[in-house]
């Protein structure tokens, strides 16, 4: 399978190149970018172990597959004593005093972090222009968005400034930006991976997610990431996904897809075209196709905002400069939070938190959010009966190409609904995986709950197919 960590891998143990020239090149193509992607470099850090890696190599000892490659992370996970900011203005200058457990474990792998990158402020946004430290340019065009939240994540991977890198995923944050870059984005189950070290956004959904250029890439990540965590309690054991089960593919019998997703007016009409075309191509291969009935976008997109804008109202409610942050003092104690958080929160974020506590508030929360909990109970029973009927569904990701920069924080309600085919997913916390196939801003793939190697095997059987 085609996969850049085995190719660099097999270099480094060839000697074709030493593992600082490796992450040099990687920083120097940093430093030189346009794209905007780049909060932080992690240039001594990452030096330092490649240092380790060729010490390794020159005394013939063995070195493990990740050893040696580098990888960015996204701006809102742990890394003890670099600067963890979220892309926002209240958290510039704080520096992490632990390492998220996703991250350690690639870190114990042997991987090399390199770079934390631009994201919307805390996660809060589907463009990475909600940002202290501007906004993320497309990798293919960049007068467009990189997407978000995780759009530095993916503009990275794209441009070959990182070969893997780790975004975070609540209700598309991984998946779009992938489809707008053209590069492999996963949501796995909810669970699947440690959340412990990621800033919360919406606690329910909140996923780590690796993007990559490849499916066996993808795997790779996936493997050394998953497992139960004690720090988090929602995490769970599961089983390494091989190379030789995703090569093998007789098992996938049929394929689902939404008709509303498709009859709705939203949808970009050369999206739709492409996206039958796919179907059509599926179908030839003597996979069943099917029609699924789904909720509406609009139900899907209220749906997941009402209930992401409580959570996040809730989980930022910590940051009031007190403990951490970039804290501005006022004649008194109210009056310094309330000015801390007013100046230091993006307007994305202020408005995320507004609304979240509108409908946690006395006289609103019976109307709103308990019937958007009874609304994601639904979605949820519509996804166990439509894997009785299929083995996968596909979707695609977006219902439009890339918005160019500028124009999504003039309207962040086309904003919201730019999510209106991932947010569904995210419901369901079932997994989900974008591949740079299929339509102008890729397809999606998704299986029941805790069936990622099934999104991965379909993802590799269409490499060939569409």
């Amino acid at each position: 399978m085609d996969s850049q960590i085995h190719k660099i891998h097999q270099q480094l143990v060839n000697k074709e190149f030493s593992c600082i020239n490796l992450v040099q090149e990687k920083l120097n193509l940093l430093k030189q970018n346009t794209h905007n992607t780049v909060n932080n470099l992690l240039d001594n850090l990452a030096l330092n172990l490649a240092a380790k890696v060729d010490a390794k190599i020159a005394n013939n000892e063995p070195i493990g597959l990740l050893e040696g490659i580098p990888f960015g992370i996204k701006d809102v996970y742990m890394v003890q004593g670099t600067f963890t900011t979220a892309s926002s203005n209240l958290l510039k200058n704080y520096k992490a005093a632990y390492t998220a457990t996703a991250i350690q474990k690639l870190l114990d792998a042997g991987a090399i972090p390199i770079v934390k990158e631009n994201c919307d402020s805390f996660g809060h946004g589907s463009s990475s222009e909600n940002t202290i430290f501007g906004a993320v340019k497309n990798a293919i065009n960049p007068d467009l968005v990189g997407g978000g939240s995780s759009g530095g994540s993916a503009v990275n991977v794209a441009k070959d400034y990182t070969v893997f890198s780790i975004g975070g995923d609540t209700g598309g944050s991984v998946r779009q930006p992938a489809g707008y870059n053209q590069v492999y984005g996963l949501k796995p189950t909810y669970g699947r991976i440690s959340r412990y070290g990621l800033m919360a956004y919406a606690s329910s959904t909140d996923c780590v997610g690796p993007i990559a250029k490849s499916v066996e890439d993808i795997r790779i990540v996936l493997n050394v990431m998953s497992g139960k965590d004690a720090k988090d309690q929602t995490s769970y054991v599961s089983e390494a996904i091989s190379e030789e089960n995703i090569l093998n593919s007789t098992d996938i019998k049929s394929v689902g897809y939404f008709k509303s997703f498709i009859e709705s007016d939203a949808i970009d009409s050369k999206i739709k075209s492409d996206f039958l075309n796919t179907i059509e191509k599926i179908k030839s291969k003597g996979i069943e196709v099917k029609e699924l009935d789904f909720f509406k976008s609009d139900i899907l997109v209220s749906t997941y905002y009402t209930l992401a804008m409580a959570e996040t109202a809730s989980n930022l409610s910590r940051l009031d400069g007190s403990n951490y942050g970039n804290r501005i003092d006022d004649k008194n104690l109210k009056e310094s939070y309330a000015i801390t958080r007013s100046e230091n929160f993006s307007e994305e974020t202020k408005r995320r938190i507004v609304g979240g506590n509108q409908v946690l508030s006395q006289g609103f929360s019976d109307e709103i959010y308990l019937k958007g909990l009874a609304l994601r109970d639904s979605i949820s029973a519509n996804f166990e009966n439509d894997f009785k009927e299929v083995d996968i569904i596909v979707s695609p990701v977006t219902p439009n190409t890339p918005p160019k920069i500028g124009n999504s924080l003039k309207d962040p309600h086309a904003m919201y609904l730019s999510d209106a085919y991932t947010v569904g997913f995210s419901l369901g916390q079932l997994p989900t995986l974008t591949i740079p196939q299929g339509t102008e801003t890729g397809l999606q793939i998704t299986a029941a709950k805790h069936n990622d190697e099934l999104v991965l095997k379909f993802a590799n059987f269409l490499k060939d197919t569409i």
